[in-house]
């Protein structure tokens, strides 16, 4: 049982973040946002999004990649009439500039909430990409920073923000597929081996000390920077952290739920014999008490010939197929009824974030909310990693009896780097 302390803390952790965040715009519909952009792989996306967006200004860009940092200058420059943004090594450069309106963050994930975190406390709004956390405890964490200095964060599961994914919701929420049972996520891929890291001299384009940054101090290998760092629980959350997290956010957001009550995963690594540690196979599943979501993931084997839609919800009347940028519904009988599926686009995510700072639009993906879908990836990993079933208490939000999976519920981090708030 848990002690009376222990109660109130998880009690005023919980109260915390269910808190609606307060009005946080400056309401000056003309403001220039002065943006700088850590991590300049996904960050060109970012770089990109925000270009597209009017009155916009990338002022810095940050990598710890000299030979991205180099390329991200480059490219920002050449999406704003070739002014070129000032590039920095250290993130915390750029809170240190008082002009800076917001930091996006496409840094691996292990940096997103020491990342946001510190960008809080500067005082600038975040976008960060999913899933915005490396573990449960950051979760919470993370929405704590954005409640406690009244910031807007942003999580980029831009799906959120896409007329026809928002216009299949505004169907479903109208009575399209009848009551609601069920939802399921499909996501398949092919990816090779990595095979064995060796531990060699650190490169010199790399600043390793500061890509490990809040992780405790491991030996460099020459086969983790700079996507497979992935497939490592040191670093990553395996392939439900890194996609399953934006089909999960649409079934959970088309079922209109919060917290599952309960959690299994099972599955395994299958396909290769190499440093990969997370599973390139599984099943994730999610009760709700009234409703249910699967996710099943294949890694390694793509399976063309299944075509199963990226997320299908389910009711008594009909099915809505999610795919890549739109919907299709069906009836019980697997007619299509009706389709919208336009061009993917991520535009409108970063010009709701726009808005949200400026006018004081509500987020598509405000952090509080996205986090529930994050927390569902990180109750899959722990179930799979304990190989156990996981209850999550819905009010406290803390696992119920079960100490196996307890220890994963948060990380250790390298002397000095402990997240504050």
């Amino acid at each position: 049982m848990k002690s009376r302390r222990q109660f109130l803390k998880t009690s005023a952790v919980a109260t915390a973040l269910a808190s609606a965040p307060a009005v946080l715009a400056r309401k000056n519909p003309n403001q220039r946002l002065r943006i700088g952009v850590m991590g300049l792989s996904r960050g060109k996306a970012h770089i990109a999004g925000f270009s597209g967006v009017d009155n916009t200004e990338i002022a810095y860009v940050c990598d710890v990649d000299k030979n991205r940092l180099a390329g991200g200058i480059k490219y920002a420059a050449g999406k704003q009439a070739g002014k070129e943004p000032r590039g920095v090594t250290d993130f915390r450069e750029i809170l240190d500039d008082k002009e800076v309106d917001v930091l996006a963050i496409a840094a691996p994930n292990f940096w997103h909430t020491p990342a946001a975190i510190l960008a809080c406390h500067a005082g600038k709004h975040v976008y960060v990409e999913k899933p915005g956390s490396h573990n449960a405890h950051e979760s919470q964490l993370i929405v704590k920073a954005a409640r406690d200095n009244n910031r807007l964060v942003q999580m980029g599961n831009q799906r959120r923000s896409l007329p026809a994914f928002r216009e299949g919701i505004e169907k479903i929420r109208g009575g399209a597929l009848g009551t609601l049972h069920y939802a399921r996520c499909w996501y398949n891929n092919r990816r090779g081996s990595i095979g064995r890291g060796r531990q060699v001299a650190i490169p010199q384009w790399l600043d390793w000390k500061l890509w490990q940054g809040p992780t405790p101090e491991r030996p460099y290998k020459d086969n983790l920077v700079h996507y497979n760092w992935h497939w490592h629980w040191h670093y990553g959350g395996g392939e439900l952290a890194n996609n399953g997290v934006h089909a999960l956010d649409i079934a959970r957001w088309g079922l209109d739920v919060d917290y599952p009550v309960r959690v299994t995963c099972n599955g395994g690594r299958y396909h290769h014999v190499d440093d990969q540690e997370t599973p390139d196979t599984a099943d994730a599943t999610y009760d709700f008490g009234k409703v249910g979501i699967s996710w099943h993931g294949s890694s390694c084997l793509q399976r063309k010939h299944e075509k199963h839609s990226f997320v299908s919800i389910y009711g008594d009347r009909g099915v809505m197929a999610f795919e890549s940028s739109g919907y299709r519904i069906y009836d019980l009988e697997g007619k299509l009824l009706e389709e919208n599926i336009p061009p993917f686009t991520d535009l409108p995510h970063f010009q709701n974030f726009a808005a949200g700072i400026r006018d004081g639009a509500g987020l598509n993906a405000e952090i509080g909310d996205a986090q529930k879908s994050a927390m569902m990836c990180h109750l899959g990993n722990i179930a799979y990693r304990s190989r156990s079933e996981v209850r999550l208490d819905p009010e406290t939000r803390q696992i119920v009896d079960n100490p196996a999976a307890g220890r994963f519920w948060r990380r250790e981090y390298r002397k000095d780097w402990q997240p504050k708030l």
